[in-house]
């Protein structure tokens, strides 16, 4: 789909699949990196998949820092689209990549320093502990170029251009697929073995291409987006506008990132078994929600664009026909992967029977929740399109906080079920949180009086 498709006219099912199916194909191909990664080092052991396993929350905080204004820089050149303002839309990405810049700069030499002792205070074995630092610290390295390319992906989308992030994607991970064994591993005597940071290693330096491909292309201004280098001093009227939308994002961001964060703590207070399985089962989950994350973002650029050119009866039909699609193929897809639950584990994994055993169970639980995850997935989509940012973060505190850790805590301390009883905690969270958003979207007609950024006075379509 082209920057010049007019997504605020025409069939809302065929704008959903046309955006979806991009956007779905581009998070598939994004989640190869970690899945990559996985495998090759499963085939170090348990050992090193539990370093990588560490790594990945901790990463996920830094980055939710930042994300706030990336999203929040989408949502406002989504409205300025459907208002067919194209001259503040290039204002706003300009101020947006700049901006990002700045932060992820900043981010990457913290996360670089304190690596040792974010790791440190999770008192793992020696041996899982030396990886995970080796390999963070690299990842850690290339917060700029994905933070950058991460802004490319969400200002194209908002604008409906939604093809290119995919076909740079996809040459990055082929070059990744090639990469990963061969740092990790070594060839001959011309390049030596890595470990698991040789993983990093191959990640992080094609997210430096992706960023030079992004940063080309937005220069060059011929794909609905040009930013003007000139235009760099801060306008302090947009950077608040901005803050306000981004600001709960990242709170949302980081509730989930601790979230995951202190999941692994109470994981890891079971064993390098119980960690390994966990960390498993995360990758299949981070990969099964793909077309319903696609469905979100496409869902939230429609409902943007409709906001800024003032159509409510468009946004309202888009939020209901996204969550029925859903719901429907999430549940579908959770059947699968309940069935199979094990010989998906022992893709990642294949000579350890135990890891395969509770990876599965692990895997079978969260299966049975995957069409509340999709509902919850696409509200929170819809939630931000409409620039109601406060409300998808205030669902993601309930998730995390005030429902999922306590419950993991009580069911694996409190009852006989020890680690099972965090398995358990997922579809219960997933199932509750979902129910929460649809009353708080059919509770408030917020939908018809969602205006960010933009003041259209054309007529209701």
């Amino acid at each position: 789909m082209s920057s010049k498709k007019d997504l605020t006219q025409g069939s809302i099912l065929k704008a959903l699949v046309f955006l979806s199916i991009p956007l779905i194909s581009t998070n598939i191909l994004q989640t190869a990196y970690n899945l990559t990664d996985t495998f090759w080092v499963g085939r170090l052991g348990s050992k090193a998949i539990a370093a990588v396993s560490l790594s990945f929350p901790i990463i996920f905080i830094m980055i939710s820092l930042g994300v706030g204004m990336a999203v929040a820089g989408s949502i406002l050149s989504a409205h300025e689209k459907g208002a067919k303002n194209h001259e503040k839309l290039n204002h706003i990405a300009t101020q947006t990549l700049v901006g990002i810049l700045v932060i992820s700069t900043f981010l990457s030499a913290i996360g670089y320093i304190f690596t040792p002792y974010l790791i440190s205070f999770m008192h793992i074995e020696p041996a899982v502990y030396q990886e995970a630092v080796a390999y963070l610290k690299i990842s850690f390295l290339g917060l700029v170029p994905l933070f950058i390319f991460s802004v490319f992906q969400s200002l194209m989308r908002s604008i409906g251009e939604v093809k290119l992030p995919f076909y740079i994607v996809l040459s990055t991970v082929l070059l990744n697929l090639v990469l990963d064994p061969l740092f990790i591993f070594g060839y001959k005597d011309v390049m030596p073995p890595n470990g698991v940071k040789g993983a990093a290693i191959a990640s992080v330096g094609t997210q430096i291409l992706a960023m030079l491909i992004s940063v080309y292309y937005l220069i060059k201004g011929n794909k609905g987006i040009q930013i003007n280098l000139s235009d760099y001093k801060p306008d302090k009227k947009m950077i608040f506008k901005m803050f306000k939308l981004g600001f709960p994002v990242s709170i949302e961001q980081i509730s989930r990132s601790t979230g995951i964060f202190v999941m692994i703590l109470l994981v890891t207070g079971f064993g390098t078994l119980a960690l390994a399985s966990y960390g498993i089962g995360s990758r299949v989950l981070s990969f099964i929600i793909i077309p319903a994350f696609g469905l979100g973002m496409a869902t939230s650029t429609l409902i943007g664009q409709n906001i800024g050119a003032n159509k409510p009866d468009r946004v309202k039909k888009t939020v209901r026909l996204s969550l029925l699609i859903a719901f429907g193929v999430m549940s579908f897809l959770g059947i699968i992967f309940f069935f199979f639950a094990e010989n998906i584990a022992r893709v990642f994994i294949p000579h350890e029977p135990e890891t395969i055993k509770e990876s599965g169970f692990f895997i079978k639980n969260i299966a049975v929740s995957f069409g509340f995850l999709g509902v919850l997935i696409v509200l929170v989509g819809a939630f931000r399109g409409a620039g109601k940012t406060l409300t998808s973060m205030l669902l993601t505190i309930f998730s995390v906080w005030i429902f999922r850790f306590p419950l993991a805590y009580l069911l694996s301390h409190f009852t006989n079920l020890k680690v099972n009883g965090i398995w358990l905690s997922y579809p219960a969270t997933n199932i509750a949180t979902a129910l929460i958003g649809l009353f708080l979207l059919y509770k408030n007609d917020w939908l018809i009086h969602a205006k960010i950024g933009t003041k259209n006075k054309n007529k209701h379509s």
